[in-house]
């Protein structure tokens, strides 16, 4: 298929992650200035970090009056996971030149990565596929940007957006990216035992509740996967 197939192709995919991600930019572009951001801060943390949870523990962590060095090494361990998104499609952009692979690993995102993973399952050629990953995650970061840019200058104006469960979209969005993908009973209780760790451990301060959360998920993924006979599919 062509670049441009492609690459139109995957910004097409993305269309479902791009809704959901929406609302979730408009709070945080109108609730950053609570944190003491200006809106150049603003604008520049979503273009230059441009990881939406990541964004919001760090104006949380900010707001609670937390030092620098703790908001660095909080967002440091929750975006982890992105590492193993590389792993996991390093063999089907090896062979791109450093200037695809760099912008690709910048814009790669949770989003980004259900759909473009998907894409190459499929086994097709994969000479021109790294366009349909240009055009998801480049569709993602437009909308993450723009969003972000139309909470900083109208959020203002509307009275308590932040207290309207418009961040449920991005929450409902992360389940219908990870319930696809839980194939076998080790991804299942991987899964299961990170909601609960999170669910246990939501009052901790400093967000480390999500921390325990995903240590404890890799823990038990990882045992299980090792340690349990590969026939124990779901529905087996």
């Amino acid at each position: 298929m062509s670049r441009h197939h492609e690459f139109t192709q995957g910004a097409r995919d993305m269309l479902p992650m791009l809704l959901g991600a929406m609302p979730f930019g408009i709070i945080f572009g109108s609730l950053a200035g609570t944190a003491g951001l200006d809106p150049l801060q603003t604008f520049g943390m979503s273009a230059l970090v441009f990881a939406g949870s990541a964004q919001f523990i760090g104006i949380s962590l900010l707001s609670g009056g937390a030092g620098i060095a703790v908001v660095l090494l909080t967002t440091l361990v929750v975006n982890l996971r992105h590492a193993l998104y590389s792993a996991s499609l390093q063999p089907y952009v090896r062979h791109l030149p450093r200037r695809w692979r760099v912008p690709l690993a910048f814009w790669l995102t949770d989003e980004a990565y259900a759909v473009v993973q998907q894409r190459y399952l499929q086994g097709a050629d994969i000479e021109h596929r790294h366009w349909y990953f240009f055009g998801a995650a480049l569709a993602m970061y437009v909308n993450w940007v723009s969003c972000t840019l139309a909470g900083v200058l109208f959020g203002q104006a509307i009275p308590g957006i932040g207290q309207w469960g418009l961040d449920f979209a991005m929450l409902a969005t992360f389940i219908g990216i990870v319930v696809p993908m839980l194939r076998n009973r080790p991804q299942v209780a991987a899964a299961l035992v990170a909601a609960g760790v999170a669910l246990a451990c939501h009052d901790l301060p400093y967000k480390l509740g999500l921390m325990a959360a995903a240590a404890s998920g890799i823990v038990v993924g990882v045992c299980l996967e090792r340690y349990r006979p590969s026939a124990l599919e779901v529905g087996a």
